[in-house]
């Protein structure tokens, strides 16, 4: 630590909270792309685990602390603090869409439990869709090859196939979209469409249509980083398209690998109440 960084911490704890970010860390540049780890057709190397670290799936936009949505907790299960990922810091809804966000966000306000349980797909142990599925509280997994990509998600079962070299069109609607990618440079770039319009981005309500459109961005930035960004596009609730972005951390914890997450059981009792099938007990 240099001198004048700790004479910055001593004049913060002898006089005010608000000079702590003179202390901030000072931004890191980028590395050499030599430091950036290939494949051998020259393609970075994505494959590995992956975890954002941060509170978007609370809320995608600026957020303070709060009790749990849906049931009282106390300090557990609380919402973390955040700040927005979403450029511009707003996510440009069209008037009427925003009154089904804020209708959204009511619904789920402490005080009111189960009014919105058949809404956030989290919650019912639903598919999560995209871009949603990146920023869950669960690692994922990307296995690269030459011709596609697959992502496999901790959370629900969830995985897609992302095929490098031979686009179509989505033959149904699901959950996850149908993804088609291609590389720009050292950016994999996904395109995803076909979605069912019942995810939501987050436990604040953000919500979106059947007439999603995200266009994914994973670009390396370090061995152990990558700069995602999603553009989102939906007329039927967006005044324009508008875009996220965060960076994505490797696990490179020992023996680091997905666990199981079976959610579908810890839902039994929220759908199926007094119905569960009861394992005896021996």
């Amino acid at each position: 630590m240099t001198r004048r960084s700790m004479t910055a911490i001593a004049a913060c704890v002898a006089g005010a909270m608000v000079c702590f970010a003179a202390v901030r860390p000072a931004a890191q540049s980028p590395p050499p792309q030599s430091q950036i780890p290939r494949t051998p057709d020259g393609k970075p190397d994505l494959n590995g685990i992956w975890q954002a670290m941060n509170t978007a799936n609370y809320d995608l936009e600026d957020h303070g602390a709060g009790p749990s949505p849906v049931l009282v907790t106390g300090a557990i299960g609380a919402i973390l603090p955040g700040e927005s990922v979403v450029e511009g810091g707003r996510i440009p809804y069209r008037p009427e869409a925003l009154a089904q966000r804020n209708e959204n966000r009511r619904n789920s306000a402490p005080g009111k439990p189960g009014r919105n349980l058949e809404a956030d797909p989290e919650l019912n142990c639903f598919l999560p869709g995209v871009p949603r599925a990146t920023y869950l509280p669960h690692p994922f997994q990307i296995f690269q090859s030459p011709k596609v990509i697959w992502i496999v998600y901790q959370y629900s079962y969830a995985r897609r196939e992302v095929p490098l070299d031979n686009p179509t069109e989505a033959p149904y609607e699901s959950w996850m979209g149908w993804s088609n990618g291609r590389w720009e440079g050292d950016t994999l770039v996904v395109d995803v469409t076909g979605f069912n319009g019942q995810t939501w981005f987050d436990r604040a309500g953000n919500y979106h249509s059947d007439a999603l459109h995200v266009i994914e961005r994973y670009t390396p930035i370090s061995a152990y980083h990558l700069l995602y960004e999603a553009m989102i596009e939906d007329p039927k609730v967006f005044t324009r398209p508008w875009k996220i972005s965060m960076p994505l951390y490797r696990r490179i914890d020992r023996n680091v690998r997905l666990l199981e997450f079976k959610c579908p059981e810890l839902v039994e009792e929220l759908h199926l109440g007094e119905y569960r099938k009861v394992t005896p007990s021996k």
